[in-house]
């Protein structure tokens, strides 16, 4: 244990990070955000609600919209099938669902790994991309929680 400990103090500070699929690709996010990860259930749709969020449901009482991230990424729909996750998240002091295809792992990452989203002449594609870095022959994107809801959303919700 102690080995571990000066290892990680050498080497920096680490990340606890939830890795995840969705739109055929490989996210995390911070495990601090994370308050529960839990299979798929339905959601009930909302009327004019923004395309990304496909409804709500019932978690312990409280309504919790469902952000589908493939959507919110410009991806199209997920295929929504019993397969599929619900991580429960606290974004601010909202907390939301996003429907993703599988969670995979748990990573401690290193902060000195995190690498800046390359500028690819669009804001827009860096704008959910907190920074991306590799984990084998992955490369992760992490995602920025804080922008995922517009500010409109996220005052209205």
């Amino acid at each position: 244990m102690q080995q571990q400990l000066e290892q990680e103090s050498a080497g920096g500070r680490h990340r606890e990070l939830v890795a995840f699929r969705a739109a055929g690709q490989d996210f995390c996010i911070d495990i601090m955000a994370v308050r529960e990860i839990r299979g798929w259930s339905p959601a009930t749709s909302l009327p004019h609600a923004p395309d990304f969020v496909c409804g709500v449901i019932n978690l312990r009482g409280s309504v919790v919209p469902i952000v589908d991230l493939s959507v919110r990424l410009g991806k199209g729909p997920l295929q929504q099938s019993e397969r599929n996750v619900i991580i429960i998240s606290i974004i601010d002091t909202q907390v939301i669902g996003i429907l993703v295809e599988a969670v995979f792992d748990i990573l401690s990452v290193p902060e000195s790994a995190i690498q800046e989203t390359p500028d690819v002449g669009k804001e827009k594609a860096r704008s959910l991309i907190d920074g991306i870095f590799t984990e084998g022959e992955r490369m992760v994107r992490l995602i920025d929680l804080d922008k995922l809801l517009p500010q409109q959303e996220k005052s209205a919700a």
